[in-house]
């Protein structure tokens, strides 16, 4: 599966750089990383006996400024992955036009699996063995599936550790406490709600009417779904790893985020309600809505399920959900697809707003940050949109032709070295 996303995510690339005929030599630079480094992470577990992790950082490119991307802990995660997710981050970088580069970092482990002071030892060794090649103006890590604010603080203090002074700005996500940012932690949600209500806006579309089912209920879809109700929409579905919930009439969201957070997970697992009924993650995909959001992980729409959406536009939450020729199977249906690169780039947006406010040891407000959020969101969203519309593509292809020329432009200007 990891090798068919990157294959994926390649395939993208070929093809925006045909249609904005692509300098070779810019192609060359740019469908590769430029570099990636696996180390072995041995960890002294609480029974004494010490396990060895997989650990990876990827850095797809540096031409638009310091490589950025989250830190990912999950078992089945593999380097191709992680090189894909690399490359997804210098086009959403470049979409929304923040001066960032392409990274990603993981560590093959189940995080659900280890206690805390594990979780702990696992990532301050991660973090030396990596810090090489981090740091402010180099490489900036971020939190990602398995990872939250705790791992980015605990990433920081390493660092700080072994530099004899704090540095605040050499990771974004973390706690507020710890020079994080407001606002980061709905961030992706956020910007993912924002895109939903401009295709909305565009199509003219009532959001009273408008029912939405949101797949994966981690910080992306929980945040997006709940923004979506507080506006109006009817947000009739939600699932996690442990099934589906389903309310024709709508569900109480913030009551299922209760729940939730209660769980040592956060999972929804052993949530009832009278009027709720339990669904699988695949019948959620197949609901009748006017939006789906899919928020958990890659490849979640594919050839055998494509024909099942029933939606009219699907938002990516998440990075690569739809397959490639499930894809072509949805648009060739006419459901509108706002891609990836675009939807779920809130969080790296604030990341940036989190890293100048470090740098600068100034904080903004709440508000602040939301509007800005939204302005960068609007404008790339608009971009986007009126570029599909003028070069007759679908939106997906439009933010790949605007990134790309981006990147290509930096590498031009920056030249070849030596």
């Amino acid at each position: 599966m990891a090798k068919a996303f990157l294959e994926i995510t390649l395939q993208h690339l070929d093809d925006a750089a045909k249609r904005v005929d692509l300098d070779p030599n810019c192609y060359a630079i740019m469908k590769q990383p430029e570099r990636e480094l696996t180390v072995a992470i041995p960890v002294r577990m609480d029974d004494k006996h010490v396990e060895v992790f997989t650990g990876y950082r990827v850095q797809h490119s540096s031409s638009r400024g310091p490589c950025k991307g989250g830190v990912r802990y999950h078992p089945d995660v593999t380097l191709d992955e992680v090189k894909a997710l690399a490359m997804l981050m210098t086009w959403k970088c470049a979409v929304v036009n923040i001066p960032y580069g392409g990274a990603k970092g993981a560590i093959k482990c189940d995080p659900t699996k280890m206690s805390r002071s594990e979780l702990v030892r696992l990532t301050r060794r991660y973090t030396v063995m990596i810090m090489p090649i981090i740091g402010r103006q180099k490489d900036i890590p971020a939190p990602d599936v398995g990872t939250n604010e705790d791992t980015m603080g605990w990433m920081m203090d390493t660092v700080s550790m072994f530099q004899g002074q704090t540095v605040l700005d050499m990771v974004t996500g973390k706690p507020v406490s710890l020079g994080g940012s407001l606002g980061r932690r709905d961030a992706t949600g956020r910007g993912v709600m924002i895109c939903t209500l401009e295709i909305l806006k565009k199509f003219k579309k009532d959001l009273s009417t408008t029912s939405v089912a949101v797949q994966g209920f981690g910080n992306v879809g929980s945040v997006a779904a709940d923004l979506l109700a507080e506006k109006g929409c009817k947000v009739v579905a939600v699932s996690d790893v442990t099934g589906g919930y389903y309310n024709p009439k709508g569900l109480d969201i913030k009551e299922m985020i209760e729940h939730a957070n209660k769980h040592p997970f956060k999972l929804l697992e052993g949530y009832k309600r009278k009027d709720v009924t339990s669904i699988s993650n695949a019948e959620l995909l197949a609901l009748d809505v006017d939006v789906l959001l899919p928020c958990a992980m890659e490849r979640q729409i594919v050839d055998k399920n494509s024909g099942d959406v029933r939606a009219k536009f699907v938002v990516e939450g998440a990075n690569g959900p739809i397959a490639r020729n499930a894809e072509k199977i949805l648009q060739e249906r006419g459901i509108t697809i706002v891609p990836d690169i675009l939807a779920n780039s809130g969080g790296v947006i604030v990341s940036y707003f989190e890293w100048v406010q470090d740098i600068q040891a100034f904080f903004w407000s709440l508000d602040q940050i939301n509007y800005h959020l939204k302005r960068l969101m609007v404008g790339a969203f608009n971009d986007v949109w009126e570029l599909a519309q003028k070069e007759k593509v679908d939106m997906r292809m439009a933010a790949y032709m605007i990134a790309i020329k981006r990147v290509a432009n930096a590498i031009n200007q920056r030249r070849i070295f030596p």
